[in-house]
């Protein structure tokens, strides 16, 4: 599939509104170090939350930052333009994110220490929350119906390809002790038991007030509020917030709000057959 907003790379299509071939270069020969943490999650999976939370816990709980700077550049993606500009400015420990599958990863990722958190999202609210993005995001295609996207979603002819082949990648690597799988819901559910296990994960086991702070300082309505955090900053060009808010609802379950019984079933049947044989299973059911 050919379109001016995708760029090629591998078996995948990424937006070229945000990538180029020079940054997918660069993030292949990235020096990852022993010390970064990345937040990976395929689209619409809570990556912007992760964005949020990762820094404050690296940093301690400093909120100078969630009220300074951006927030794709206080947590820039591996694979977009943006890091080159600001690599020089992040300090250690760094934290980065990434929609990149495990295969696709820099070989310096895979020959350092550096951890990786992995968060996973029901794909029917992926599916909801994506569609909604897609029609109020100019670079990317104009979605079609819910019907017609549901089927580019499963073929995978969208950003990042299929989510079944993303979730296998990550859940099949062999980075044992490096990598923390979590889920959007459980973010959703338990906020601050969340910000516990990153915490602990990254080795900073932080105090309960601090963990408090930035659960209080990571809640839907604090970052939709927050213009370093929302989108606000990005020109109506490209993303139009009046077509469909950027922080839209981050709640569970919207899909019931959007699929017809015949479409949860196409949905389920689809999913289910790419992961048979799989080492793991959904936490979340699919009906």
């Amino acid at each position: 599939m050919s379109s001016p907003q995708y760029i090629q790379f591998h078996d995948i299509l990424v937006p070229s509104q945000a990538h180029s071939r020079e940054s997918l270069e660069y993030a292949q020969n990235f020096s990852v170090e022993d010390t970064d943490v990345l937040a990976v999650t395929y689209p619409k999976s809570g990556t912007i939350w992760m964005q949020e939370i990762l820094p404050l816990v690296l940093n301690e709980g400093d909120l100078t930052p969630i009220r300074t700077i951006p927030n794709w550049d206080r947590a820039p993606w591996l694979e977009e333009t943006r890091l080159a500009v600001v690599v020089d400015q992040l300090k250690s420990p760094r934290a980065l994110v990434t929609h990149l599958p495990y295969g696709l990863m820099p070989p310096s990722f895979h020959t350092s220490k550096a951890k990786a958190i992995y968060v996973m999202r029901n794909p029917m609210d992926i599916l909801v929350s994506s569609y909604y993005f897609h029609q109020m995001a100019a670079f990317l295609e104009d979605p079609g119906t819910f019907d017609e996207f549901m089927d580019k979603f499963l073929e995978g002819r969208v950003m990042f390809g299929k989510w079944t082949d993303h979730v296998k990648s990550w859940r099949g690597s062999d980075l044992g002790d490096r990598i923390m799988f979590i889920t959007y819901e459980e973010l959703v559910e338990d906020l601050p038991a969340s910000v516990r296990r990153i915490s602990a994960f990254t080795g900073k086991n932080l105090d309960e007030d601090t963990v408090q702070t930035i659960a209080k300082n990571c809640t839907f309505s604090s970052m939709k509020s927050n213009q370093m955090s929302n989108f606000s900053l990005v020109p109506k060009t490209y993303m139009d917030h009046d077509k469909s808010p950027f922080f839209r609802k981050g709640v569970v379950g919207d899909w019931k709000n959007h699929f017809s019984s015949e479409q949860v079933s196409r949905f389920a049947a689809v999913i289910r057959k790419e992961l048979e044989g799989a080492s793991f299973s959904l936490p979340w059911s699919l009906e």
